[in-house]
């Protein structure tokens, strides 16, 4: 039998341990993908985002479909050719964003 490469031990011959990691996995993706999200609505084109502030620079933001679809900026940046992880960003969710952390909607963790 040819020897396998792996980034990681895959504990076949441990159940119990497998089991374990597979867990902490599934807790891992809820922690870092979904808690502390928030629901937000861009005051000006209405377009739903779910965001976490990790610190005063740190945001992140998760679309729940493809901004191109109701944000104008976005909009007129897909025409343009930009596709996913462009650098531009749209000035009026940040605002948006701004106004959550002032207002406490959204809170800095």
């Amino acid at each position: 039998m040819a020897a396998t490469w792996a980034k990681a031990p895959d504990f076949a011959d441990r159940p119990e341990r497998r089991a374990e990691v597979r867990a902490q996995t599934v807790a891992d993706k809820q922690r870092y993908l979904e808690d502390g999200m928030t629901p937000l609505r861009c005051q000006s084109c209405g377009t739903e985002v779910r965001v976490r502030k990790a610190s005063e620079r740190q945001t992140s933001i998760e679309w729940t479909e493809p901004p191109q679809q109701r944000c104008p900026v976005f909009a007129k940046l897909s025409e343009g050719g930009y596709g996913p992880g462009r650098p531009e960003g749209c000035e009026s969710l940040a605002k948006t964003i701004r106004w959550a952390v002032e207002e406490g909607v959204l809170e800095v963790q």
